[in-house]
């Protein structure tokens, strides 16, 4: 995979770094960046602005589950958008 170039770097410098191949004694010497410098803080998220989201528990159809799920990662997000969809047209009782 190429890398692009940034543009403040020029391509002079960009050609001369040489990165060798990660070969299997280098992938076992190396450690976690926190074993190495555990005077890092860990990265963490910031709070948010404002709620967008509310965790629930609801009871479906295990099929339901089981085919949304098939569908990968961010299932619950596309059964959201259908509950939102079907709101533009359907008024709750």
């Amino acid at each position: 995979m190429n890398k692009q170039r940034p543009e403040h770097i020029s391509q002079e410098d960009w050609d001369a770094v040489d990165s060798p191949p990660l070969d299997d004694s280098l992938l076992a010497a190396m450690k976690p960046v926190r074993m190495e410098h555990p005077d890092i803080p860990p990265r963490v998220r910031g709070p948010q602005k404002a709620a967008r989201k509310a965790a629930v528990s609801i009871r479906l159809d295990q099929s339901v589950v089981e085919s949304f799920r098939a569908t990968g990662r961010g299932w619950q997000a596309r059964v959201n958008d259908i509950l939102r969809d079907w709101l533009k047209e359907h008024k709750p009782a």
